[in-house]
């Protein structure tokens, strides 16, 4: 039996590996998007500081591993298979449900899945001991006021720090505005200098109370001292930093590198909790089972447990090594870092989120209440907040979200927060506190304009509803798995393990087929909005690259459907239908998505030759998205027709429909190769006299078909297939025509 339970270690620490991996490309969002939003250096400098700090925070690491082992149930009523039962449960879930949200690009918290997984997995067995021991309670079994403890302190930071990232955002571009960089060297070393003073008290001071190389002779010394620890810091930084920016060197860059590193550390020194704490506790309860005799699992309590964590330095080294790898390697931490940025920063760009009825009521109500502030507030101080914050004055380096200034608050702000909740061993979630710090700041810059506001709010919203959704799929799914194990024994536990390792590997291996597969119209979107401003020249054959593209796909989608819903209605087929509606209507937002990318892109061009072109523009772009609103027209009818099974159009009827049909394919075609081989001067113009031709003839068509549903009225037997008929030759007009004005508006756009 004990070998058993070795063997159920072992795979608590190859899954702990995994948890550390997926976790750490979920977290890295935490400390490295304001350094790489900011553009503070280059990617692979803020990866190493990122890992040094990540490593050295590892190493530190010790005063959380409690909330594993008693934070959350009361393991002296739990015995070796119960506790051994949860642990593995819990595991087991985590990194699934964690690869699940990374795949997606989604941040979510670490801290919030491992508590709720601990619960879940410890109130299904509280449940069943309970039923079968009538001496026991949930309340004795689970420590419910320490798990109420971290829940509230882990959800009433998203609060907290959204707040806070508004407030101290705000102050801090009233005193510097967005032209921080003119004028203001002292200034800026003063905050500089307060800024690494505040992350040598918080983080290294602070922060580490509880790690394992903090003795008590050091902490005695630091608590007499902290008051001239904090003053000297203060000075001497501020002078340094001073003198730094009188020699030329931008102060805040080492801010935000100083920041990276000090996050990083305290991330290290509270999540690593969440990867590790579960499988330590799992490798304490066995070398407390096997050093007291190994007896019977089914009757050791494991009271051990009930003492606090005393980790060995190896354990941490190691969980440190796997954090850097797993930060240096991870395509998925370079996806989820993608979203926080992209939703905090000062400038336009595409907006990942669509719109919400919440998100349109809150920025609708906020309006409301900007008015009414504004109209009981003095005009002079209204013109002095409007100066401080003049968004046209901000000057961001190439391709960044947002400046250095911000990126310094989100750093050390953030720092601050997380460092007193490990103080005071509350394993704050690290995720929420950054994400919402950077959304506080944002906003306080004026990021979030009339324009953009409701598509970032809903973008905050669908992140936020992520961590409710983490908190209840881990709940459930934990507490279902932990029950299951505790009823299947070692055989469904095992069971349980293997599906993990196959979901993780077969995960990673589909997401890295797909990170093969590039986008090329996602690179040339990209490049656009990396074009300095003033290039015209570069902007300009960005924007034509990526309208010539984008028409090539829809082109080629509309082609394919078109064809796909003519031959199914005509051959009575419904199977080739299924599904094309959804098809369409997710083209369409694709569609609209690519034509918001390219009215940003329009406005990076020379402001003389955009005004000229904007009306071609919009025909072609308008022309393309009336195609997809024909194929939606025609797609309806024939899916209602043929999924009401009615009589079938009848074939000498609608063959001189088919031949004309067959005419439209190969225009499409030659419109996807004109677009491609850039030969508008000697296509364009036939193709769209051809168009008109086939247009000619449906409009005969319609004409006779009208008539002979007019003579035949009386004896017809399949009038629904007609009027389908009769909406399919209109539609095709109406492409055709679409398609033509496409065409033109292409041709005079790029002349």
């Amino acid at each position: 039996m004990s070998t058993i339970y070795l063997g159920i270690v072992v795979f608590l620490l190859l899954l702990a590996i995994f948890d550390i991996v997926v976790g750490v490309s979920n977290d890295a969002v935490n400390f490295i998007n304001s350094a790489i939003g900011s553009r503070a250096a280059h990617f692979r400098t803020i990866i190493a500081v990122a890992a040094v700090g990540v490593f050295a925070g590892a190493a530190l690491s010790n005063g959380m591993m409690d909330i594993a082992r008693h934070g959350i149930f009361t393991p002296q009523y739990f015995k070796l298979e119960e506790v051994m039962c949860i642990f593995l449960a819990v595991v087991v879930t985590d990194v699934v449900l964690l690869d699940v949200f990374n795949t997606m690009g989604m941040p979510t918290s670490t801290t919030v899945s491992m508590v709720f997984e601990l619960l879940g997995g410890a109130f299904a067995l509280s449940l069943l001991k309970v039923m079968g021991d009538n001496t026991l309670s949930v309340g004795m079994l689970l420590n419910t006021d320490k798990a109420f403890q971290v829940i509230i302190a882990i959800f009433l930071s998203v609060a907290v720090a959204f707040v806070f990232g508004w407030i101290v955002q705000w102050i801090t571009r009233a005193i510097f505005t967005f032209t921080y960089n003119k004028g203001t060297r002292v200034r800026q070393g003063i905050f500089a200098g307060l800024s690494l003073t505040a992350i040598i008290y918080f983080l290294l001071i602070n922060g580490l109370k509880g790690s394992s190389l903090m003795t008590p002779e050091l902490k005695s010394f630091i608590d007499a001292n902290t008051a001239t620890i904090v003053l000297g810091c203060l000075a001497g930084f501020s002078a340094l930093m001073i003198l730094l920016t009188y020699v030329k060197v931008n102060v805040l860059k080492i801010v935000v590198l100083a920041g990276t590193f000090a996050l990083a550390m305290a991330f290290a020194g509270n999540d690593l909790v969440n990867f590790i704490g579960v499988t330590l506790a799992g490798i304490s309860s066995y070398q407390d089972f096997t050093a007291n005799g190994a007896g019977d699992p089914s009757t050791f309590m494991m009271t051990s447990l009930m003492e606090s964590a005393k980790t060995p330095i190896f354990y941490l080294v190691g969980a440190g090594a796997i954090m850097v790898v797993a930060l240096t390697t991870s395509k998925k931490a370079h996806n989820v870092v993608k979203t926080s940025v992209d939703l905090s920063r000062q400038d336009e760009g595409d907006e990942m989120f669509g719109s919400s009825k919440m998100a349109r009521s809150i920025v609708r109500n906020t309006l409301m209440v900007s008015k009414t502030v504004g109209r009981f507030t003095p005009a002079s101080m209204s013109r002095f907040i409007g100066g401080r914050f003049n968004v046209q004055d901000a000057e961001l380096a190439d391709g960044a979200a947002f400046d250095l200034l911000r990126a310094s608050v989100n750093l050390v702000l953030a720092g601050l927060l997380v460092a007193l909740g490990t103080s005071f061993k509350l394993p704050l979630s690290t995720t929420y506190v950054t994400f919402m710090v950077a959304m506080g700041s944002s906003l306080a810059d004026g990021a979030w304009t009339r324009e953009s506001a409701v598509f970032r709010i809903t973008g905050v919203l669908s992140v936020i509803g992520g961590w409710f959704i983490t908190a209840g799929v881990a709940f459930i799914i934990s507490s279902i798995v932990c029950s299951i194990m505790h009823f299947g024994g070692i055989v469904v536990m095992l069971a349980f393990v293997a599906i993990a390792i196959v979901i993780l590997v077969s995960s990673n291996i589909k997401y890295a087929k797909k990170a093969k597969k590039r986008d090329e119209l996602e690179d040339i979107f990209r490049s656009m909005m990396r074009v300095r401003r003033g290039d015209y020249a570069e902007a300009r054959r960005l924007v034509a690259d990526h309208n010539r593209l984008a028409n090539v796909r829809v082109m080629d989608f509309v082609r394919f459907e078109f064809m796909t819903l003519t031959s199914a209605f005509m051959e009575d087929n419904y199977q080739p239908l299924r599904g094309a509606q959804t098809r369409i209507e997710d083209e369409r937002h694709r569609w609209k998505r690519i034509r918001k990318r390219e009215i940003m892109g329009m406005r990076r061009i020379d402001p003389m030759v955009a005004i000229e072109k904007n009306t071609w523009f919009f025909l072609a772009n308008n022309s393309a998205e009336q195609m997809l609103y024909c194929l939606k027209r025609i797609a309806e009818p024939c899916a209602e027709h043929l999924g009401n099974n009615f009589a079938p159009m009848d074939e000498e009827v609608s063959r001189p429909y088919l031949e004309l049909r067959n005419r439209v394919e190969p225009l499409f075609e030659r419109t996807i190769a004109m677009l491609q081989n850039d030969t508008f001067a000697v296509e364009a113009d036939q193709i769209r006299r051809d168009a008109q031709s086939v247009q000619e003839g449906l409009s005969a068509l319609r004409k006779q078909h009208i008539d002979y549903m007019t003579a035949h009225s009386d004896t017809m037997s399949m009038q629904n297939a007609n009027l389908v008929y009769l909406n399919i030759l209109q539609e095709t007009q109406e492409l055709l025509s679409a398609l033509r004005h496409v065409i033109r508006g292409l041709n005079k756009l790029r002349a």
